[in-house]
């Protein structure tokens, strides 16, 4: 059951986690290019990061079940992990997706987007692909580990 558990985990994180981490990652160049007439290829990064941050809920909920199987639970490389995690998730729900919207409603209202905004916007996307690149290498690495590399 562990094995399932571990396989749906690390599927769950690559098909939600991977297209948040890509379009959020676009989203300010896209936006910085984007004619106000133009909002196509925004709009749709923006919906691809409210659609599989949804999506990515399973990813800890998934993780935790295949922690507790594997009864590591009070591990610290999983705790510092899902502290990363719920910081990411955090930066995520509070400042990527708000500014995102910000954005977008900016280039539908036909106004210009607003270049310190987006440098802003890139630098907490920036912040949340890093904090899921540490929990990505504290999952491989898992420190203090008796199975990890």
């Amino acid at each position: 059951m562990t094995k399932i558990l571990l396989s749906l985990h690390v599927l769950a994180a690559i098909i939600a986690i991977g297209p948040v981490t890509v379009a959020a990652s676009m989203f300010p160049p896209a936006a910085r290019r984007a004619a106000p007439t133009g909002v196509g290829t925004v709009a749709l990064l923006h919906r691809i990061c409210r659609v599989y941050a949804g999506v990515g809920l399973t990813v800890p909920l998934l993780g935790f079940a295949t922690a507790a199987a594997m009864g590591v639970l009070g591990s610290g490389w999983l705790v510092t992990s899902i502290a990363l995690t719920a910081a990411a998730a955090g930066i995520l729900i509070a400042f990527v997706l708000p500014r995102q919207e910000e954005l977008l409603d900016q280039l539908k209202g036909e106004q210009g987007v607003d270049r310190r905004s987006a440098a802003r916007l890139a630098m907490f996307t920036g912040i949340f692909n890093l904090l899921w690149a540490t929990v990505t290498v504290l999952m491989i690495v898992r420190p203090g580990s008796t199975t990890g590399a």
